[in-house]
């Protein structure tokens, strides 16, 4: 998802993450469940006033929120789930001081822990799966026949840790807990062989022509042909100009490049130099000659060139707000600005749609000579990748929705189970309009706001490429699925920017990583809690402190 959402599937990938999301979320929180409430503080203090619980559930939501929209803006890559209990360790604080906050392995000392476990997992899982995609297909001696041959292979793989996933955690209108092995395990080989035969029959084929017989003709629609497409004519050359696959390296420097651009560079500075020292030794008077007579025809031309007169500059048209077609650009601004912004060229540039300073700040003078390290493979091969990376951006959502929903829906839906029982049940069932209204509203925030952090989790840290990308998205998506197995509150960011480090370290230079992004990265999960504690203990406090007017004046 990394390098497909920066430039081509970002918005259409929007829609796909929401039905993933809701789908995972609703196979795994709405059955009867604890929120995320019990594992930070006690319920029991609150038996004898559960709306000051409710009260405090929503200080919780209105605080994280507060956060994330911040760090959003300034591209920080925070957690959602540590921004929730960061938030309700607040109100802790608020309502029943720092004793009543559950600080044991069960409750808080997890998310500490996970600031070191998580990412060193999935930079693990991420580099392992590098590794062999590196040695075993790219470097191999037909990297392409080897790369097709591991197709079905990756996408039995995916699929399954899919199922595995709704497996384990059962589904909704399931119930899967009384499940036996030998029903657990079928299920997850069965998906995973159904799969593989499904790309063998439709995806192979497509790939095959399209890559080894090179048709520039070929278009997306034509995947549903299967096997007929091997029957298909031969298209002929390929036009002068026209690329087959996409070159996912583009505008990116090499070594040569950066050691021409250097030779360049040093030729310009050499001829400026002696030029000028040419002009200073002349003493016989030709140069000035030669100077003077130059400047002489010059005024000559230009007096008898015609004038020209001067370009007006174009005037925006201002229009009032309520015309049709002001309404149209202000609609297409805000529902459309975050997935018409190049994402990949911002990267390296900032654009015009990031602060000057945090430009410098993230990418410093360095990147392209970071990038540069990080070996080219060849573009048919990446382009394999790019159609495994959408299943892991598929797998990257369900775990996506298993975890981090469902944590950020625990405190509304512990909102709306207090409101409608007056009670604080330590289990209270998530109704399946609040997993809609979550999926519904991250994916919102993917589609308009995303892009701040897609710039940053991209090329800022190191080269990506869909080779790199699906091991990252792979890598993340089994450290999460792991952990939501586990019960462990980590974060999905955590876990790709884990990913993204260890296959960046692939490269064989710890040179290749961009460390402020990296430090960039830790430091937002180190004042995230602090940060969302204290907005919402200080508006807790300020609420349940506030002086009542309910009694009548004297």
């Amino acid at each position: 998802m990394l390098y497909s959402l920066g430039k081509y599937e970002h918005g259409s990938s929007a829609a796909l993450h929401f039905y993933h999301v809701l789908l995972t979320s609703y196979s795994n929180s709405s059955r009867v469940s604890g929120t995320i409430k019990n594992d930070i503080i006690s319920t029991d203090a609150f038996i004898d006033a559960p709306s000051v619980l409710m009260m405090g559930m929503l200080c919780a939501l209105i605080g994280s929120s507060l956060f994330l929209t911040f760090a959003t803006r300034i591209g920080l890559p925070v957690s959602t789930t540590h921004c929730i209990i960061g938030g309700i360790i607040g109100v802790g604080f608020a309502t029943v001081g720092p004793n009543g906050v559950d600080w044991s392995w069960g409750g808080v000392s997890q998310v500490f822990a996970a600031w070191a476990i998580a990412p060193c997992i999935s930079a693990a899982f991420g580099a392992i799966l590098f590794l062999f995609t590196k040695y075993g297909v790219m470097k191999s001696k037909n990297p392409l026949k080897m790369g097709m041959i591991m197709v079905p292979i990756f996408y039995a793989l995916t699929s399954g840790i899919l199922t595995m996933l709704i497996v384990w955690k059962g589904a909704a209108s399931l119930d899967l807990d009384d499940w036996g092995t030998a029903p657990t395990v079928g299920t997850i080989f069965g998906v995973a062989g159904g799969v593989a035969l499904v790309s063998c029959i439709f995806i192979l084929p497509f790939l095959h022509v399209k890559l080894v017989r090179e048709d520039w003709k070929l278009k997306q629609y034509d995947i549903l042909k299967g096997p007929f497409l091997l029957r298909r004519p031969d298209a002929g050359p390929i036009p002068e100009g026209r690329l087959l696959v996409i070159d996912y390296y583009h505008g990116h420097a090499t070594k040569e490049s950066l050691a021409s651009s250097a030779t360049s560079a040093e030729t310009r500075s050499d001829d400026l130099e002696s030029s000028r020292d040419g002009t200073r030794s002349d003493s016989d008077g030709i140069t000035d000659e030669k100077n003077g007579a130059i400047c002489g025809q010059n005024a000559q031309i230009t007096a008898a060139a015609p004038a020209i007169s001067p370009v007006e500059p174009v005037v925006p048209v201002k229009r009032k707000w309520y015309e049709p077609l002001q309404l149209w650009q202000t609609l297409k601004w805000t529902f459309f600005r975050g997935v018409m912004i190049d994402i990949v060229s911002e990267q390296a540039t900032g654009g015009t749609n990031e602060p000057k300073f945090l430009q410098r700040l993230l990418v410093g003078k360095n990147l392209d000579k970071k990038h540069a390290i990080v070996e080219r493979y060849d573009l048919k091969v990446e382009h394999l990748y790019s159609f495994l990376q959408v299943m892991t951006a598929a797998t990257a959502s369900f775990a996506h929705g298993a975890n981090d929903v469902s944590n950020a829906m625990g405190p509304l839906s512990a909102i709306y189970q207090i409101w409608r029982t007056n009670t604080t049940a330590e289990d209270s069932e998530v109704p399946i309009w609040v997993l809609v209204f979550g999926g519904a509203a991250i994916s919102i925030g993917l589609w308009t706001y995303g892009y701040n952090l897609i710039r940053n989790l991209g090329n800022r840290i190191t080269l990506h490429s869909p080779s790199r990308g699906f091991c990252m998205e792979l890598g993340a998506a089994l450290t999460v699925v792991m952990a939501t197995r586990l019960a462990l509150p980590v974060s999905t960011t955590q876990c790709i920017i884990g990913a993204t480090v260890g296959v960046g370290l692939c490269a064989g230079d710890y040179k290749a990583i961009n460390w402020r992004m990296v430090a960039w990265s830790y430091s937002a999960w180190f004042i995230t809690l602090p940060s969302t504690a204290v907005i919402s203990g200080l508006i807790m406090a300020f609420t349940i402190n506030a002086p009542s007017f309910a009694a009548p004046l004297n």
